[in-house]
């Protein structure tokens, strides 16, 4: 159960969880497993050069996908056969019946990709903010980037600052951010958010720049610490506290 348990019928705070997808919804990086079938290996060199610094993820990320030459049928045999974490589901129907809390899968990866394998789940009622995959050809493509901006700090093609601002600033009540995620692609926005639920490398980044955070390592996780969670930033905020101040488990 995700919702704060209290006797004191204070009013629950707006919520807004940023949901990252490959590797955390999705249980493997799917931007790399379509490269690793479907692209020249070209697209290799172009990602050491992003985990260097030396480009930032919307060229990383323009650079690969114009490297793929497949016909639509194939990018849709490889996600079809990709596997979901399988408690994100009833995560969904949670946060769908709580009406305080808003879900968004953010991701810096394609989105006719993460929509697909959501409709390919029932969830196709999950708003989706991604990178754009538009046909070049019967086989080829391109990035299109609606969600970028230029002062995107990690230059990436989905600025996920962006999209926890953007709820924050439209909230007419007391609001926080929660992240769930896993990669590179969260590190920017894990330090503007309230709350964090991170794995992989993301958990590595927040040990390492002090960001307040819960580690986990799938839903059943997410689920059982998201309660505790919620009653904190709700405690805060009707103390008048900064929601930034959260504490954390690690």
């Amino acid at each position: 159960m995700l919702e704060k348990s209290s006797s004191s019928g204070t009013k629950s705070i707006s919520v807004h969880v940023v949901c990252d997808f490959d590797g955390t919804v999705a249980l493997e990086d799917v931007t790399d497993g379509l490269l690793e079938r479907f692209a020249d290996a070209r697209w290799k060199q172009i990602e050491t050069q992003w985990l260097s610094g030396e480009i930032g993820s919307r060229e990383c990320m323009s650079r690969q996908v114009g490297l793929i030459k497949a016909p639509r049928r194939e990018l849709d045999r490889y996600l079809d056969e990709v596997e979901i974490d399988p408690l994100f589901a009833s995560f969904v129907d949670e946060c769908d019946r709580l009406s305080h809390i808003k879900l968004e899968v953010s991701s810096d990866g394609i989105d006719y990709a993460v929509r697909r394998i959501l409709d390919n789940h029932g969830l196709s009622r999950v708003g989706v903010r991604a990178n754009a995959l538009i046909a070049v050809s019967d086989t080829t493509y391109r990035l299109g980037f609606p969600h970028y901006l230029a002062s995107c700090r990690a230059q990436a093609g989905n600025c996920k600052c962006a999209a926890a601002r953007r709820f924050s600033e439209c909230s007419p009540s007391y609001s926080a951010t929660v992240l769930i995620g896993d990669g590179m692609s969260d590190f920017c926005v894990a330090s503007t958010v309230d709350f964090v639920f991170a794995k992989n490398r993301l958990l590595a980044h927040c040990i390492a720049a002090g960001i307040r955070h819960q580690a986990f390592d799938g839903f059943a996780d997410v689920q059982r610490g998201f309660a505790r969670a919620l009653e904190e930033l709700t405690d805060r905020s009707e103390l008048g506290r900064p929601l930034k101040e959260t504490s954390s488990d690690t």
